[in-house]
């Protein structure tokens, strides 16, 4: 799978409000051309016009625009594994907007929205609400709101904490494509083919997983793409009574986010895009960038403990050579792969401070023991200790694959990409080269676009937030970002140090949100903090 673009920090440890409608307007939608086309759309159902997902909608009923939600206590979430599955107590309250399944009938069929809040209770003089992404895509807002609100203390003095599941997400109806025994089996294949039947039985399991998402959700594949969950914000906010969009974004949020302010640039409130996800890549440029950032951090890694990065790349390829010919046994029974062992480097690159279990696995790994590496890939892939996956990875591949033009072949694998992404990084190269057959194989509808559309201009100030040694989501993104918002629109924040995500890692990067957040004192454009 391609690596997801999330705030582990806030994903490891452990958005609506209440409110009438109000006068609130949709505002007038953006009306620039895509810079990348796209073929015409399936029968129906179809995706979301391909190729124009900017285009105007027809204007929301009233029957949605001033709906009325039912806020009652949270329960536990139904789709959530490990510390997530558990209520979130009595200071948060849960609901579900009804939005159009298709914004081009809005009239039609309609889709739930589950939101979560937590109302404000600060001295100061409350200025809305303030909705949250964290990522993925397909991370769950409302699971991982509560679990992480601590952090945003400052924020909840005078705001509403609000999360919601996009559409296709945990409990917004959430795509489903496999079930626990396919999800296992299909992670202990091979995903670095080295030959035709290894590379047959790897391109067949990623057809089946699309054929498994059109058999399980078919009704809402086609529809689950950014541009419609950045419509589905924009009714959150008319719902909610707020004349502008108050928004944090983290990682794929920081897409989310951009795309939002192009849609709806006369509503932008106060944004912040953290760890940004560079807006001019497309499908392979996404993994190209992933294949460079995380070669970064694993040099930056070993740098940490006085190894070269020349010696340190060597002695993972070779570890991940051995496994690929001999798994490693481990505690639970279940061997460590090539890939388990891929994904279990892969999770502590995300986070500074996990660096240590990094160096604990991989001592273990070289005396012949994989548990740690595989720990750390059962954390990643979202399995819990009974065996159980979460559907984070089918939402993130829906989404992605419903968004993304780009389709690539294996015999292109073979002639251009697996050279050209190993020769950035040994060590994730191939895999992320081979995930381009893989990942969007006979996708059961077409992408909208080669990269989304993020020019805003009219927009209100965007704080654009970028972090030098952030292996998901490469700071180069957060430049490009910032220039494609426009003048006077993206203000670029430098964060010189590791890990995915800046803001609760140390104080200015947090006192700069904070300080546009709750008082609208924007930064120099350009500024640098060090964490």
């Amino acid at each position: 799978m391609r690596f997801p673009v999330r705030v582990a920090a806030l994903a490891a440890t452990t958005l609506l409000l209440a409110g009438s409608a109000t006068g609130c307007g949709s505002g007038e939608e953006g009306t620039d051309d895509r810079k990348g086309g796209a073929p015409s759309a399936s029968p129906a159902p179809t995706p979301e016009a391909a190729g124009t997902p900017d285009a105007p909608r027809p204007a929301l009923p009233a029957a949605l625009t001033g709906q009325k939600l039912d806020w009652q206590t949270c329960g536990a979430p139904t789709k959530a594994q490990g510390s997530y599955a558990k209520a979130p107590g009595s200071r948060w309250q849960c609901a579900t907007l009804e939005a159009p399944l298709d914004y081009r009938e809005p009239t039609g069929e309609t889709v739930g929205i589950a939101l979560i809040r937590s109302k404000t209770e600060g001295p100061g003089k409350r200025i809305g609400s303030l909705l949250f992404n964290f990522g993925g895509p397909g991370a769950s807002g409302v699971a991982a709101l509560p679990g992480a609100a601590p952090r945003f203390d400052s924020l909840h003095s005078r705001y509403d904490l609000v999360g919601f599941d996009p559409r296709g997400v945990a409990e917004s109806s959430a795509v489903v494509c496999r079930d626990d025994a396919e999800t296992a089996k299909s992670l202990a294949l091979d995903s670095t083919p080295d030959t035709p039947a290894e590379e047959k039985i790897y391109m067949d399991d990623s057809a089946a997983f699309g054929a498994g998402c059109a058999e399980r959700s078919g009704r809402v594949i086609p529809h689950v793409g950014t541009a419609n969950a950045a419509r589905d914000m924009d009714l959150i906010r008319q719902v909610l009574g707020d004349e502008k969009l108050h928004y944090l974004g983290f990682s794929y949020g920081t897409e989310l986010g951009g795309v939002y302010a192009h849609l709806f640039p006369k509503n932008v409130g106060r944004l912040v895009l953290d760890a940004v996800v560079d807006p001019s890549a497309d499908y392979a440029g996404h993994s190209r960038n992933q294949t460079r950032g995380f070669q970064r951090a694993l040099e930056n890694y070993f740098a940490s403990r006085g190894i070269s990065a020349e010696n340190g790349t060597e002695s993972i390829v070779k570890l991940l050579a051995e496994l690929d010919r001999r798994p490693l046994p481990t505690d639970d029974g279940r061997p460590l792969t090539e890939g388990l062992a891929l994904t279990g480097i892969i999770q502590p690159l995300y986070s500074q401070d996990s660096w240590t279990y990094l160096t604990q696995a991989l001592a273990a790994a070289e005396d012949g023991d994989g548990t740690g590496l595989l720990l750390m890939a059962d954390a990643y892939n979202d399995r819990d200790d009974k065996g159980h996956y979460g559907t984070q990875n089918h939402s993130q591949r829906a989404i992605s694959c419903a968004d993304a033009v780009g389709r690539v072949s294996p015999a292109e694998v073979r002639s251009r990409h697996l050279a050209e992404f190993t020769a950035v990084s040994p060590v994730f190269g191939p895999y992320l080269a081979w995930d381009l057959a893989g990942w969007c194989a006979k996708w059961p509808v077409p992408g909208e676009w080669e990269t989304p559309e993020v020019s805003a201009k009219g927009a209100a100030p965007i704080l654009v937030v970028g972090t030098t040694g952030d292996p998901a989501t490469p700071y180069e993104g957060a430049q490009k970002m910032a220039d494609e918002l426009g003048p006077g629109v993206g203000v670029l924040i430098t964060n010189k140090g590791e890990g995915h995500g800046a803001y609760g890692t140390g104080s200015c990067v947090t006192q700069i949100v904070d300080a546009y957040l709750l008082d609208g004192k924007l930064p120099q454009n350009g500024k640098t903090c060090t964490s």
